[in-house]
C-alpha cells in the first residue's frame, strides 16, 4: 500500500466507526419523536371525529323523531 491509500483508510475507518453510527442513532431518534407526535395528533383527531359523529347521531335521532310525529309513514316512502 502506498501513502495515498493510507490517507484514505484512516478517514474512512473513522467515518464508518464514529459518524455512521451516530448518524443512524440521530436519524431513528428523530423518526421516533415524529411518530410519537403524530400518534398524539391522531388520537386527538380521533376523539374530535368521534364527538362530531355522536353529535350528528343525536341530530339525526331528533330529526327522525320529529318526522315520526309529523309524517308517520315517511320511512316507507323510499
Amino acid at each position: 500500500m502506498g501513502f495515498d491509500s493510507e490517507l484514505i483508510i484512516v478517514p474512512m475507518t473513522l467515518f464508518l466507526t464514529v459518524v455512521v453510527p451516530m448518524w443512524l442513532v440521530f436519524h431513528y431518534v428523530t423518526i421516533w419523536r415524529r411518530d410519537k407526535t403524530q400518534r398524539r395528533q391522531d388520537k386527538t383527531s380521533y376523539l374530535d371525529l368521534r364527538q362530531q359523529a355522536e353529535k350528528m347521531e343525536d341530530r339525526l335521532d331528533a330529526i327522525e323523531s320529529l318526522l315520526d310525529t309529523d309524517t308517520p309513514d315517511w320511512r316507507s316512502r323510499t
